[in-house]
């Protein structure tokens, strides 16, 4: 908590290092593009980027983050431009405060190495969906310090095994190399997926 409260003013700035974010965002639009966003659900908002870019499309956007500062940032920005329907929440991201069901679209953007796995599938509409941008597996231990990663990346394979055990088929893997660290995509959905489709970009 004190990390963020520190870097919050610097967070977009933080995440630029590692991969181009333009890049990151077309990637996440492409994985979301297929079906109305509906209820959007970003959970970690940080700053509320994610809400700033898929605010517009969504049925209504809830940002949830722990931290006051992150919070105070994000209503500012939010603020200041024309999405949608939007409130942001400051809760525990192990216990959601959402509404069974309540979510057609979670959003975890570059938030899931540092916390233990939030409880996401409780939220998830029957149709629900999950999108994770996170980063592929690296040996940057001074990030475990420096910038407080509890991880360091996740491979397909644990992340299709976390999707499972929540109740999720993971059918896209998308993989985006460039900057210090290779950024990844899943996309998990309760509806059954025949495989998971990888992607090079």
């Amino acid at each position: 908590e004190r990390y963020f409260a520190i870097h919050a003013a610097q967070w977009d700035a933080i995440r630029s290092l590692h991969v181009a974010e333009s890049q990151v965002e077309a990637a996440m639009a492409g994985a979301l593009s297929e079906r109305p966003v509906g209820r959007l659900v970003d959970v970690g908002t940080g700053t509320g980027r994610m809400i700033e870019i898929f605010g517009h499309s969504a049925q209504s956007a809830i940002g949830i983050d722990r931290s006051p500062e992150m919070l105070r940032l994000a209503r500012t920005k939010l603020a200041n431009t024309d999405t949608g329907p939007w409130e942001l929440r400051q809760g525990d991201l192990a216990t959601l405060p959402v509404v069974d069901g309540g979510a057609d679209t979670v959003i975890l953007h570059q938030v899931l190495h540092f916390i233990p796995a939030p409880e996401v599938a409780r939220i998830l509409s029957p149709t629900g969906r999950l999108l994770i941008v996170d980063f592929a597996p690296h040996q940057r231990e001074e990030l475990r310090n420096q910038g407080a990663h509890a991880r360091l990346g996740f491979s397909d394979e644990q992340m299709v095994g976390w999707f499972a055990a929540a109740g999720l088929d993971c059918d896209h893997a998308e993989e985006l190399e460039g900057g210090t660290l290779t950024v990844k995509l899943w996309r998990g959905k309760r509806r059954a997926e025949t495989h998971l489709k990888a992607v090079a970009a």
